[in-house]
């Protein structure tokens, strides 16, 4: 407890103590007090200039010889220095101020500070009882020593009654540092109201009283009282408008934070890499291209270039990932002179969310070559390339060398992407052990994980085993329901989907809309919720859509019904999948922007497998690159196939390759007719297509033949016209074409490029190993 006893007079003793000889002083010559004046500043600049215990030892030695060791003025700074050197408070700074008589308020404030840094709080207590118990008065220094204290304790009582001695002293309340302070106590004891209030009373304010507050508004989420406070800022400096732009970029305000960095360039104010590296993240945020090289040039411009700013560097790697460019990423990390860990750990996570597995784990074996120390970030990273290409063991052996090698203690991150790696390669039970047994607290990205991969692999059981889970931790987290929802779904288990459905009404969770953003003319953003038909130009959307999926049906396109799993007819479902909201951005994207150009899209939650099945096929027929980043991971579709493999969702999907051979959508079996689709190219010497006894996509193309299962070989430039018919003979295990044209009931149509086979699109009915029926299946 603070002692709350006033001194004899509202005029400190210690005042007294400055005006009247004391009786046992000597009688001192003018021109002597000056020699011990200048005596006291060259020992305080010794102290000053002291970088070792000893000297300062050496210095407090030449001190005591010299006759101050009464000095206040020389043993302040002394106690300072002990205490910049993590000199122990106990004894030898305690000891110096036992041998002062009368230690003023200077010397007490320096003993209260280093107790209140170096702790136990309650000696700094104590010392500040004693002070005002001797009639020494406190100076604002005393107040903000505690002050910072209580802040670092998070001890609001404590702080709350400095501020009452802060008031019935009085002299302070309009003491500019100690109100600063107090703010700074309030809001970071999470007492956001009462550091207002001291705000509002001040009868002074200066650009840290304005900026705290607007820092602590902007962290609790509420920007737009920050904002009213930065407009009533008298002068608004560098620091200020960071503050403003950094609050947006935490709040997951892009825009608003590259709108006012617009307003900052405009009013010629200076940036620093603070500022820059607010700026950056929020163009990483936006994803968008339009003001990546914008931010960029102005970085040079300012001399906080990535060449040697290395904090900028690492931003800026972390932005040109974020917005698909993994080349630009990389070319930043190749010209820094100086790299850092968080330089290396951004461009391992660049290559992990564009799934350049590979190019990670070099980057990774490269960088523990140096003397840079991986940290706990980076191998999050690793681990979550490994996860995106299906790298198990990999994986695991980089997760078991991290604390043994490189004394990094695994984190529950981490353990959600060992979760994650198991999980995508089917080993479910291998995963659910992990989770139950880990060391560490299972967080909802664990069990998130888990889920994911019950998704993958149709599996409801170990499902709702992680659901479960999830229900606790994230109660209100709806994507958890919508997932076990259409994991129930999919396994046709309609009155788990009503329950799961029902839970969800009666907590009042809405579902997020599904929203597409893409980059159109002159860099302007375009927003796309699923199903919208409000933009000012959704007729011409549509018809481009539509132009666009009639080409890829004559390349043997079908809707993939499976991404909907709902309890609705096909028709609804084909309705509802036509105007997803990344179809939307897409024609969009074609329609506005010229041939050759990147189309760009961002997505809020995870791409649909008919989505990414599109993006592959309209990347082949349009001759575009097509980059989607989703809440996962990027997408970069170029000449019909994907940088994700296919894996981004799993081994068992129908692996879908316009640019190579690729088995289109899943082989659907209806007792015993197998509905298959099938695309080539000119990349390849020939296609197969393959109904697989196994799954589709369970084996690798160079197996295929060898599986025992019914197939058609085509080879490159075969010369057969648009319209032609072809009667097909086809044997088990091995295939044959027989391209001779005939008028014939049956048949199929094969779609071309000039000279080269492009799709092919057949029914089998499987009868007896003599007759087999072909005809044209719609395409």
């Amino acid at each position: 407890m603070l002692n709350t006893t006033r001194p004899p007079s509202r005029l400190s003793k210690y005042f007294y103590q400055r005006q009247q000889p004391q009786p046992d002083q000597p009688f001192v010559p003018f021109s002597q007090l000056q020699q011990q004046k200048l005596l006291q500043f060259k020992l305080i600049s010794l102290l000053h200039n002291c970088t070792s215990l000893t000297h300062i030892k050496q210095v407090h030695a030449h001190t005591v010889r010299k006759g101050l060791g009464q000095c206040c003025f020389v043993l302040t700074k002394l106690i300072r220095m002990l205490i910049k050197f993590d000199a122990s408070m106990d004894p030898y700074p305690l000891l110096i101020f036992k041998q002062v008589k009368r230690p003023n308020p200077f010397l007490y404030t320096a003993l209260i500070r280093g107790y209140a840094q170096q702790g136990p709080l309650s000696k700094a207590v104590y010392f500040y009882n004693r002070m005002r118990t001797d009639g020494v008065s406190p100076v604002s220094f005393t107040f903000s020593a505690l002050l910072k204290a209580c802040t670092a304790a998070l001890d609001v009582n404590l702080g709350m009654q400095i501020h009452c001695q802060v008031i019935s002293i009085g002299g302070f309340v309009a003491d500019l540092y100690v109100g600063n302070t107090m703010i700074d106590m309030y809001v970071k004891c999470g007492l956001l109201e009462c550091g207002r209030k001291v705000f509002d009373e001040m009868p002074e304010r200066d650009v840290i009283s304005w900026t705290a507050l607007i820092v602590a508004y902007a962290r609790s989420g509420d920007m737009e009282a920050a904002g009213e406070l930065f407009g009533g800022l008298p002068e608004k400096d560098m620091v200020a408008w960071t503050a403003m732009i950094t609050g947006y970029v935490q709040n997951c305000r892009p825009r608003a934070a590259l709108e006012f960095f617009e307003r900052m360039q405009d009013g010629g104010v200076g940036t620093d890499e603070v500022t820059l590296v607010g700026v950056i993240s929020a163009c990483a945020q936006t994803g968008a291209a339009k003001y990546a090289n914008w931010v960029r040039d102005i970085a040079e411009k300012s001399k906080f270039g990535p060449t040697y700013n290395v904090a900028v560097g690492s931003a800026l790697i972390d932005m040109y990932s974020k917005c698909g460019k993994l080349d630009e990423a990389y070319n930043v990390f190749e010209r820094m002179r100086e790299r850092n860990v968080y330089s290396y750990t951004s461009m391992i996570c660049g290559f992990a969310m564009h799934g350049c597995a590979k190019a990670a784990l070099e980057l990774f074996q490269e960088m523990v070559k140096t003397d840079i120390k991986p940290n706990s970030v980076t191998f999050v990273g690793v681990l979550a390339a490994c996860s995106h290409v299906g790298f198990v063991e990999q994986g695991q052996n980089i997760f078991a060398l991290m604390e043994k090698c490189y004394s990094v203690t695994p984190s529950a991150d981490h353990y959600t992407c060992m979760v994650d790696i198991l999980g995508r390669a089917g080993r479910l039970d291998e995963a659910l052990t992990l989770a139950k047994s880990m060391p560490v607290e299972p967080h909802g990205g664990v069990w998130g994980a888990l889920l994911g991969a019950c998704r993958i692999h149709g599996n409801p059981d170990v499902a709702e085993i992680a659901a479960n889970y999830l229900f606790e931790l994230e109660p209100n987290g709806i994507g958890n329901y919508i997932l076990l929802s259409n994991i129930y779904a999919s396994a046709g288990r309609w009155e788990d989907v009503i329950r799961v459905r029902k839970l969800m009404r009666v907590k009042g969770l809405k579902k997020i809309p599904a929203c597409s953003w893409v980059e159109g003319e002159k860099g302007l953003i375009h927003e796309f919720f699923a199903g919208d038909m409000t933009h000012p130009r959704s007729t011409e959307i549509m018809h481009t859509l539509e132009d666009l999926m009639d080409k890829l049906k004559l390349c043997g396109y079908w809707p993939n019904l499976s991404s909907l799993p709902y309890n609705m007819n096909d028709e609804d479902k084909k309705r509802i999948l036509m105007t997803h909201s990344e179809k939307l951005a897409l024609a969009y994207g074609l329609l506005t922007t010229s041939a050759g150009c990147t189309i760009t899209i961002m997505k809020n939650i995870r791409i649909c497998e008919d989505c990414h099945l599109v993006m592959c096929g309209a990347s082949q027929v349009t001759g575009r690159e097509i980059v989607v980043r989703d809440n996962m991971r990027f997408h970069h579709f170029r000449d019909g196939t994907c940088s994700c493999t296919n894996f981004w969702d799993s081994d068992a999907q129908a692996k879908v390759d316009f640019g190579s051979f690729v088995e289109s959508m899943t082989s659907q079996m209806r007792s015993v007719v197998f509905h298959v689709h099938c695309f080539f190219s000119k990349s390849f010497k020939h296609g197969v297509v393959i109904p697989s006894v196994s799954g589709p996509g369970k084996m690798r193309i160079k197996n295929l033949l060898q599986a025992g299962a019914f197939s058609i070989r085509l080879n490159k430039g075969d010369p057969i016209s648009l319209d032609c018919k072809t009667i097909m003979e086809v044997t088990m295990g091995t295939g044959k074409l027989n391209r001779e044209a005939q008028n014939s009931g049956f048949g199929f149509l094969v779609v071309f490029l000039p000279a080269i086979v492009v799709s092919c699109d057949i029914l089998v009915r499987k009868s007896s190993p003599i007759q087999r029926e072909f005809w044209h299946s719609g395409a």
